[in-house]
């Protein structure tokens, strides 16, 4: 079908501390940062991109980190799962880190008949680690985590619902996943070119509270666009199924369109290209702030009013 999605683009969270949110997706998970930029509807704060070497879709982690924002409350109509897919054999190694490290809710779990790691971050967003033994995208830059441990993408994550079966219908019909069977009251979806690249896995919860937007839960989940032409056969597929949904909206590194899954959760399609080297060379990613146009001439009042932060040190090697 037309409006098909390869995959999940990237997911989209708020934080709460800058530096604290770098340290930890930078520096512990080794994620790096690609890309440095402020909130393209309030230039006043952050938005920080991780992914592998380039950033390229399918491995982005993005973040609105909110100086003392409140915390927020998973819940009905959220993502209250992200997951990463990681080397198969490397548990071990990620329990050990990440315990050293001091992190919250280190735990193994079984899901679908593979022993996955989940742990919280600094503001409570559960994540979780997947081994699979598929390369599955380019490995971050060498630096905190050895290259035969490190993230490699992002593999899906887990929606909380009320009643999952619309959901269901909409992942299946409009954005072309199908059913991977259920475990443990859980159902699972994929997308059929790569499993690994868009697993949505959906929790009926009909008792549970609404979870409300904060610090440590997901802003929204983007589904992969191959280009305009596709972005607009998915839009026009939604509105004639009756959803409401956005124009395209320049991001600069990709176009967006939003949407809302019938549980409530915000969607997004958004276009592969143009990728972010269109402003930075792939050896200086994130080092600097890049600001769109449309703020470039603010450019003095924005650096004044963002929080000083401690950047990584950048790597001299180069990912294989």
């Amino acid at each position: 079908m037309s409006t098909m999605t390869s995959g999940i683009h990237h997911i989209t969270a708020i934080a709460s501390d800058p530096q604290r949110n770098l340290d930890f997706y930078a520096g512990t998970l080794g994620l790096r940062l690609v890309k440095r930029t402020v909130n393209f509807d309030d230039p006043g704060s952050y938005h920080f991109y991780y992914g592998d070497r380039t950033g390229r879709p399918g491995t982005l982690l993005t973040f609105f980190p909110w100086p003392g924002a409140d915390r927020g409350r998973t819940g009905v109509g959220e993502a209250v799962v992200t997951s990463f897919q990681v080397p198969a054999g490397s548990l071990q190694f990620w329990e050990d880190r990440l315990g050293a490290a001091g992190v919250w809710g280190v735990e193994r779990r079984w899901r679908f008949g593979v022993e996955v790691l989940n742990f919280a971050d600094p503001d409570g967003m559960v994540l979780e680690l997947v081994p699979n033994g598929a390369r599955g995208g380019a490995v971050p830059a060498p630096g905190a985590v050895p290259v035969e441990a490190s993230i490699r993408r992002i593999t899906g994550a887990t929606l909380r619902l009320a009643d999952e079966g619309p959901t269901a219908a909409f992942l299946a019909e409009l954005l072309g996943l199908r059913s991977a069977g259920g475990d443990q009251g859980v159902q699972r979806f994929a997308t059929d070119g790569d499993a690994t690249a868009g697993m949505i896995d959906l929790i009926r919860d009909p008792e549970g509270r609404r979870g409300s937007m904060g610090a440590g839960t997901v802003h929204h989940l983007a589904w992969r666009a191959r280009d305009d032409r596709h972005q607009q056969e998915i839009r026009a597929a939604l509105l004639a199924a009756g959803h409401a949904v956005t124009p395209s909206v320049d991001r600069n590194y990709f176009r967006s369109i939003y949407f809302r899954e019938p549980g409530g959760v915000l969607f997004e399609a958004a276009t592969d290209g143009p990728g972010f080297l269109v402003d930075e060379a792939e050896e200086t990613l994130g080092q600097s702030l890049r600001l769109p146009p449309q703020y470039e001439l603010r450019r003095p009042a924005i650096e004044a009013i963002l929080p000083a932060i401690t950047l990584p040190e950048p790597s001299s090697e180069s990912a294989v």
